[in-house]
């Protein structure tokens, strides 16, 4: 019996529902070899445990990874009373304490104060660099990880379902914060300890969980991967567009700058061709007394 033919090369982003269990670069080759996917990256990892939506970017769409790196919403698990090396279920205990004493009101008080712009520990079992090694690789090692630290931003955090120890809470944080992190420093807050238990990206932006497709229907239907797979375009869904004739289609092609009428220093534009084909993310910079169009990243 011969094998299915797998599709050719696309060009566009696939939204998917990545299972709680492998890492997210075990689901990304697993679309590179059987689906015969050879050029493909993401917009942001998930942990192992984790869950969700994970934004796989094929072909020409990995040229827009660099500005995908916006908020995300999760929806969390935490367990009072406990602490391990990962800040999760899934890592070493390194400590159970008494959390009787901690009630409701204490989380709601605490989860509220997360709110804000805050510096946040990155936490040892991570894919952060140090020297360019993983700082997870030093830690699995047995040796000493430097503590590093990174302002994120975290908002609409609230409380969905609470039966102490077991708290779950949604939460919307900017790109690069670490959701662990954050459940580590509550139970550092309610002096009990907390690790976090679940995870489930709900909405990584522009794509929400609801778009997202499981792995295991990806790669038991080839030939469903094109129809499933959206124009490189909708990544930037929130990017005004514009578009230009076949000449200037070619200067665009070309690096050159045409005109931004009307467009402020720093917006972003997604610059069209003819028939709709994106050409170039861009920005408009002032250049010789004119608003332009400067290319940040070519996408033919």
């Amino acid at each position: 019996m011969s094998s299915p033919v797998k599709p050719t090369q696309q060009h566009g982003v696939l939204v998917l529902d990545k299972p709680s269990g492998p890492t997210s670069t075990a689901c990304l080759n697993d679309i590179k070899y059987q689906l015969g996917q050879k050029k493909i990256g993401h917009a942001g990892t998930l942990d192992p445990l984790a869950q969700g939506v994970l934004v796989v970017l094929l072909g020409r769409a990995t040229k827009v990874a660099t500005f995908l790196h916006d908020d995300k919403v999760y929806l969390a698990g935490m367990r009072l009373g406990l602490t391990t090396d990962t800040y999760d279920i899934q890592g070493t205990v390194t400590g159970e304490f008494s959390w009787q004493s901690v009630t409701e009101g204490d989380v709601l008080r605490e989860l509220a104060a997360a709110n804000g712009r805050q510096m946040q520990e990155v936490p040892a079992y991570s894919a952060a660099k140090h020297q360019g090694k993983p700082l997870y690789e030093l830690a699995r090692r047995g040796m000493m990880t430097p503590v590093k630290t990174k302002e994120v931003e975290i908002s609409d955090a609230q409380i969905v379902s609470m039966d102490l120890p077991s708290v779950q809470f949604r939460i919307r944080v900017s790109s690069g914060a670490y959701v662990r992190s954050l459940v580590h420093s509550l139970g550092q807050r309610l002096t009990c300890g907390a690790v976090m238990t679940t995870l489930v990206r709900e909405y990584s932006r522009p794509f929400r969980l609801d778009q997202a497709h499981g792995l295991a229907e990806v790669l038991a239907e080839p030939a469903r991967l094109p129809e499933r797979v959206l124009p490189l375009e909708a990544a930037l869904a929130d990017w005004p567009r514009v578009r230009f004739g076949a000449e200037d289609a070619a200067k665009v092609a070309r690096g050159m700058r045409l005109d931004a009428a009307g467009a402020a220093p720093g917006d972003k534009a997604l610059l069209l061709g003819p028939a709709g084909e994106p050409l170039a993310a861009a920005e408009a910079v002032a250049t010789d007394g004119a608003m332009r169009w400067a290319i940040l990243r070519g996408l033919g």
